[in-house]
């Protein structure tokens, strides 16, 4: 199993886009047990590499809780940087 901030990434280059929600869903079977597993971890994550040039932001919404949801894609370069160092 790699490192949960390893798998938040990876994830990046198997979607068109998603949310830290999305991210959360598509891990929660393999990392929900983990002390770091939260929303604002997540956030913070995706955040972090965006900031990196990993990700992009791609649209935002409100979800049911009128709360704001940021949606973020990995470009190409950025796909290409994740899948040479993280394998799997």
């Amino acid at each position: 199993m790699i490192p949960l901030n390893y798998a938040i990434l990876k994830h990046f280059t198997k979607v068109e886009e998603a949310c830290a929600d999305c991210v959360m869903d598509a891990l929660k079977d393999e990392y929900g047990s983990f002390k770091a597993f939260k929303k604002h971890s997540v956030i913070n994550a995706l955040m972090t590499a965006e900031a990196n040039g990993l990700i992009e932001e791609s649209r935002f919404d409100l979800d049911s809780n009128q709360e704001l949801r940021v949606y973020y894609r990995a470009h190409e370069e950025g796909a290409a940087t994740i899948n040479k160092y993280i394998k799997g």
